[in-house]
């Protein structure tokens, strides 16, 4: 190897090392709250997505990770690659103490309201910790109906790990089933929107009429009152 491939080769390892000490610090100032309340117990984190979308369900994660082994990366999930979740999303899966997923149908949303319906998945995600968390930061709400500690966190998914993996979580379940869901109802562009009313979809829906996962009280702007589900 000439000095100038060994110089550029130290400069690589440099940049990289640099790179790395900077994601361990960042990680590091979304534990504050992790530590905080760390002496309390168990500390689990939630958060929910699709709480927008004219179609679908809502989802809420509930993750409870390792005290002194935190996960690089870890980032409000919107602000992620598709690719950086689905990594992510199985380092999760392998390395938290206990995690739980929640759902609310678009028919339960209709039901109950979109804000009820997110109280119901966060409770149902909680539910299904196989472990008992002792605190609970949530992101920005406090859930009803929930006797464990809560912490309130405005814009938690990218204040605090627990919280940002609750939503990689949520997320990339919520999307696989879009994924889905665009097979068995093809033409509104799931796949691509899950959900979301983007111009597309909002064109087909006018077109094709609601499809059953549409959000009936969602919709009402863009289709009359009435229309038979396709």
């Amino acid at each position: 190897m000439t000095e100038k491939q060994l110089q550029r080769q130290k400069e690589r390892e440099e940049k990289a090392a640099a790179k790395l000490a900077a994601e361990l610090a960042r990680t590091e100032s979304l534990m504050v709250f992790e530590r905080k309340f760390g002496d309390l117990g168990l500390v689990c984190g939630i958060d929910e997505v699709g709480r927008g979308p004219l179609a679908g369900p809502v989802m809420a994660g509930a993750v409870i990770l390792p005290k002194d082994h935190p996960i690089l990366y870890l980032n409000d999930s919107k602000k992620l690659s598709e690719k950086k979740r689905e990594e992510l999303y199985e380092v999760i899966l392998r390395e938290a103490l206990a995690y739980g997923i929640g759902t609310a149908s678009e028919q339960r949303i209709d039901e109950i309201n979109i804000l009820n319906a997110t109280y119901e998945a966060m409770r149902e995600a909680i539910g299904k910790l196989p472990l008992q968390p002792d605190v609970l930061l949530n992101d920005a709400v406090k859930i009803p109906g929930v006797q464990i500690r809560q912490i309130p966190i405005v814009k938690g998914d990218a204040k605090s790990v627990s919280i940002a993996a609750a939503s990689i979580l949520a997320k990339v379940t919520r999307d696989r089933l879009m994924v889905e869901m665009d097979k068995t109802y093809p033409g509104y562009g799931f796949a691509k929107n899950k959900g979301y009313g983007t111009a597309e979809h909002i064109r087909a829906l006018k077109e094709l009429g609601p499809s059953p996962i549409h959000r009936r009280s969602f919709i009402s702007h863009f289709i009359p009152e009435g229309t038979e589900t396709r």
